[in-house]
């Protein structure tokens, strides 16, 4: 079913004139450096192409004939045609391994072969460099240090074009290389149905966040343990030719960045597409991880997540009915792994957007706390401040599924948000957010009345791990109003155990608030509050479990907010 709609949405990008995707036997390529040679074959110059400003800088991409995968004992038998590393265009790179007058010599005889016969001043001048090149010390060319084992292109002295732009030089790539040494068997192909060309091996996916650099695979069989039938590599689920291709050449082109179709969260890199062209292959990403900025500079995208989160029908402009494609992909050593894949249409997508964004809604503790919270902004919530540690790896993956999908967060979420309000002793808006949404979500799946939580302070929400929030938060503004300028507060030493075990800290904390009462001229005002929260709790509970200790968290939240709810209008 992936590469199928993979497939499809090549067959949509390439009518696209405006995108550039890669025809058949292409690929777009990181390339630093132009070998710039004359008539004659002599080299002029190695010109450093990188873009970027001060010390650092980054190869451009340009569409090149196509790479792939070199592996095995001999990788430098397998040389591109018309561009490589400078091991192969030069015979010289940053490799202590022996072979970069092999790697040369196979470049060489490569492009002799399929040029012989063409009678062209591009492919003449390459010939001629080829024949005359001997491999030297590089290191008379600028920026030497910096180029030495990086892609290379070519270019006739005086020519604007690369030798690649070169239409009769691209037809003998088409019609003479086949692939450049990859093994192909005739098979029927797992998507189409059709007998086709099967190769055993098929292009690296680049761009997935923690992958290698080189590029990872989504099918593989790189060990006779995976291989069965006396079938070796990626003949154990035959694709065709052309399949390969599109489904590469359209996932490398999401991840790239290009399309603005790619978001990154936690440890999964996401891309998405429609099936025909839709304002939502735009607004997803950002709506799903919103930016302030992107939210403030964009009206289109405030305007559709108001309209979703109310329940409202989207723009005349965004057709409901649209197929839309969601992959999250993984790094798993030199393989991808399937995160998650989810299929639906974009007014299914929308009122899951939606209502993942009116389960958060929650009122405000200030006026810069954002109305449309990303799932960026969720995962920081996560993480300790103090450290460099990161969410944990998959959370990320599990949230957006979640949000996709409609199903419960995960209770990993719950279960890290609550340690954290226990080691920093801080309940938040994003935190606060975050644990009612885990708590309306849980309550309207499974009928759970126990676990409904309004979006402000609800005097008649008689849940004792809720009234027993609320009565802490009366208990420590009781404390600073008596001791106005107060350092530290009863939050500080005894939240934690007052919301995982409130018989043994109430009892205690109710007896201080008694000295703080006496102490404030307007004590009986929080003497009242603390008698109303008391009169609707029996007793206190020995132990809360984590979904109570959310409530609770909650419930202290919400009071906290009423006592000031004026000065944050």
């Amino acid at each position: 079913m992936i590469l199928q709609a993979l497939d499809k949405y090549y067959s949509r990008l390439l009518e696209n004139t405006e995108v550039g995707i890669c025809p058949s036997g292409f690929s777009m390529e990181k390339i630093s450096a132009v070998a710039v040679i004359n008539e004659n074959g002599n080299l002029l110059q190695v010109k450093d192409i990188r873009g970027g400003e001060g010390g650092k800088k980054y190869p451009v991409s340009m569409m090149v004939p196509q790479s792939f995968r070199r592996s095995g004992p001999k990788p430098y038998e397998k040389p591109f045609f018309l561009w490589d590393n400078t091991g192969f265009v030069f015979g010289s790179d940053d490799k202590d391994d022996g072979n970069s007058l092999l790697k040369f010599e196979n470049f060489k005889k490569m492009h002799i072969d399929l040029l012989k016969d063409l009678q062209d001043t591009q492919a003449t001048a390459l010939r001629l460099f080829l024949y005359k090149w001997t491999p030297v010390d590089m290191s008379r060319f600028e920026n030497w240090d910096e180029l030495v084992g990086c892609n290379v292109v070519f270019q006739l002295e005086g020519e604007r074009c690369y030798l690649h732009e070169n239409e009769l030089l691209k037809q003998i790539w088409i019609d003479k290389s086949d692939g450049g040494g990859v093994n192909y068997i005739e098979a029927p192909c797992s998507v189409t149905g059709k007998l086709s060309k099967v190769p055993h091996t098929h292009p690296p996916i680049k761009g997935v966040k923690g992958a290698q650099r080189s590029g990872a695979s989504i099918v593989s069989f790189n060990a006779d343990a995976y291989e069965s039938y006396g079938k070796i590599q990626n003949y154990n689920a035959p694709i065709s030719k052309g399949v390969v291709f599109s489904y590469t050449t359209t996932l490398n082109y999401l991840l790239s960045g290009v399309s603005g179709q790619k978001i990154h969260i936690g440890d999964a890199t996401t891309v998405y597409w429609t099936e025909q062209e839709s304002p939502m292959e735009k607004i997803f990403g950002m709506s799903i991880d919103v930016s302030d900025n992107e939210l403030a500079d964009n009206e289109q995208l405030k305007h559709f997540l108001e309209s979703v989160r109310s329940g409202e029908n989207l723009s005349p402009e965004i057709n409901p009915d649209v197929k839309f494609y969601i992959l999250g992909l993984s790094p798993n050593e030199s393989r991808l792994s399937i995160r998650f894949w989810h299929v639906s249409d974009v007014g299914e997508i929308s009122r899951k957007i939606g209502q993942h964004f009116q389960d958060l809604k929650i009122i405000k503790s200030g006026d810069n706390d954002p109305e449309f919270p990303g799932v960026w902004r969720i995962l920081n919530e996560t993480k300790n401040t103090k450290s460099k540690c990161d969410a944990p790896p998959t959370l990320g993956g599990a949230l957006v599924n979640s949000i996709l999908s409609g199903s419960v967060y995960p209770q990993v979420l719950l279960n890290v948000i609550i340690n954290r309000i226990r080691a920093d002793q801080s309940i938040n808006y994003i935190r606060a957010a975050v644990i009612k949404a885990i708590l309306v979500r849980k309550s309207r799946i499974f009928n759970n009345n126990n676990l409904e939580v309004s979006m402000s302070l609800d005097t008649e929400n008689k849940n004792v791990a809720y009234l027993l929030g609320r009565l802490f938060a009366t208990l420590e503004k009781t404390q600073k109003d008596a001791l106005p300028g107060i350092n530290s507060t009863i939050k500080d030493r005894y939240y934690s155990s007052a919301s995982a075990s409130p018989t043994s800290v109430f009892p205690l904390l109710l007896r201080l608030s008694q000295h703080h009462i006496e102490k404030d001229e307007y004590g009986y005002i929080n003497d009242k509050r603390i008698q109303e929260i008391i009169n609707d709790i029996t007793q206190f509970p020995s132990h809360l479990s984590l979904d109570e200790q959310g409530l609770f968290a909650i419930g202290y939240y919400h009071q906290r907010q009423s006592f000031y709810q004026k000065k944050n209008i």
